[in-house]
């Protein structure tokens, strides 16, 4: 059996390094993520993260676990993906400011026909950030692959003045979640690395 990863976020491969996983492969799914009606931001991650382990499964041996992730920023509701440019990134980094915001991850562990998708969700509140400030910080490229337009573990950290819930959730994967999840399909990582 192998893990994978069905992913292309860097700081998801970090984490789960982090949390004692070793030797997963990582597989870049090519999934629409268009979803259809006016779904709430926890149904919106658990699809995507569903339709993004089902690609990588459609590439996987049956007995390989599969594990996958979507992350999005919603402010008072309104969903907040990745900037399309710079000026989107300004329009939403402006809209954070001084305000508090819900990231959601949807996370899905699939082997087999078995499947268990969940989410977690995380309030995170940011200082006020004046205009100048915005525009250094989009000077730096770090904006621009991330939901919401930050990266917490970056110098995005800068703009953030709380966080109540999973911090790593904000970075894109929520580890004790997906801990759990993962302790369902028999891999321990506090015992263990390999399922049982």
């Amino acid at each position: 059996m192998d893990i994978i990863l069905a992913s292309n976020s860097p700081r998801r491969r970090e984490l789960l390094g982090r949390m004692g996983l070793r030797g997963f492969r990582v597989v870049a799914p090519n999934v629409d993520e268009g979803v259809e009606g006016n779904l709430h931001p926890a149904q919106i991650v658990e699809e995507l993260s569903l339709r993004k382990a089902r690609a990588a499964a459609e590439k996987a041996d049956p007995d390989d676990l599969i594990i996958a992730a979507d992350t999005v920023v919603a402010l008072e509701g309104a969903v907040l993906g990745k900037p399309a440019g710079e000026r989107d990134a300004f329009s939403m980094l402006s809209a954070l400011s001084g305000n508090r915001h819900d990231v959601y991850t949807g996370v899905t562990v699939l082997r087999g026909d078995r499947v268990v998708t969940e989410h977690e969700a995380t309030a995170v509140t940011f200082r006020e950030v004046d205009p100048e400030e915005i525009l250094g910080y989009i000077a730096t490229g770090e904006p621009m692959d991330k939901a919401g337009a930050y990266g917490i573990q970056g110098l995005g950290a800068l703009l953030v003045s709380g966080i109540q819930g999973d911090y790593c959730n904000v970075m894109g994967l929520p580890v004790f979640r997906l801990g759990r999840i993962l302790s369902r399909f028999g891999v321990d990582l506090l015992r263990s690395a390999e399922p049982s």
